[in-house]
């Protein structure tokens, strides 16, 4: 069974939303693993002067938790007989 976790950043770029997409999930890999999935949930731009400056996309990226190592059962002492 495995359980995935859901979080939400956003990416910007000069160049377009595309390229915002791309930067986003290439620093959520760097410290994310096992990143399976993205989808953009919300994209606008930053305009200036009537002109486009920058593209910004709100990017939803999941990724599978690790499973949690099993701690070892804790020793009981063997009680003595008399």
């Amino acid at each position: 069974m495995s359980i995935a976790k859901v979080f939400e950043i956003i990416s910007s770029s000069k160049v377009s939303f595309d390229d915002a997409i791309k930067k986003g999930i290439a620093r959520a890999a760097d410290t994310m693993t096992d990143i399976t999935s993205a989808w953009v949930k919300d994209q606008y731009v930053e305009v200036s002067g009537g002109k486009i400056i920058e593209y910004r996309v709100v990017l939803k990226i999941t990724f599978i938790l690790k499973s949690a190592p099993k701690a070892a059962a804790p020793k009981t002492k063997a009680k003595a007989t008399k």
